[in-house]
């Protein structure tokens, strides 16, 4: 057997063991990274939405509505906003306080940016809680921040718009210094949500 023979066997069963192995550890380390990530929507979906005893599952599909929600986005100017889930929140006895929504902005400068937010049955958005972002540290990753999410807490508008300048009114937030992309995304996320909650509540029949 030669060199090279010797060689192109030993490399193919090196790749194949590696990648046994690799297999191996995604099957035992799956189970709980989607179990994390479980856990820290739950803990978002509670973080906006604190009156709630408890969460379920706002099914579009159930009701036929899914196309119907992306066109109803579409129609309004948010392609780049995707919801991928709706709870309803409900007191002790059941009712319906509102609804949670898990969205994701694909306009962030350093890639997708996913949070949960609260809106109340009556529109008033209780927060937001960011689940994953990865912009520039010190810039756009102030958006984690209390300083920048609480502009967002207890307002009851429409749809936000960001200033430069000082915010004015409950539907104006001032912009993260330095990082304009990541705050027209997080504007554009939450206003793709409340897009949805006027769904949800019959607003694209009207």
């Amino acid at each position: 057997m030669n060199t090279i023979l010797k060689n192109t066997i030993s490399i193919t069963v090196i790749t194949l063991v590696a990648g046994l192995a690799l297999g191996v550890v995604q099957d035992i380390t799956a189970g709980p990274i989607a179990a994390q990530a479980e856990k820290s929507k739950e803990e978002a979906y509670k973080t906006v939405f604190e009156d709630a005893a408890s969460f379920s599952e706002y099914s579009l599909d159930d009701k036929g509505q899914a196309e119907d929600l992306v066109g109803y986005l579409n129609d309004n100017g948010f392609s780049a906003q995707t919801i991928d889930e709706i709870m309803v929140a409900e007191d002790a006895s059941g009712e319906t306080l509102g609804y949670a929504f898990t969205i994701t902005d694909s306009e962030g400068y350093g890639g997708d940016i996913q949070f949960a937010m609260g809106v109340q049955n009556d529109g008033t958005l209780n927060g937001i809680s960011i689940l994953s972002i990865s912009e520039t540290a010190g810039l756009g990753m102030k958006a984690t921040t209390d300083d920048f999410k609480n502009q967002f807490k207890d307002k009851n508008v429409e749809k936000f718009t960001y200033t430069k300048t000082g915010a004015s009114s409950d539907d104006e937030i001032d912009a993260i210094s330095g990082a304009t992309i990541t705050t027209n995304a997080m504007t554009n996320g939450v206003n793709a949500g409340l897009c949805a909650f006027r769904y949800v509540e019959g607003g694209a029949e009207s």
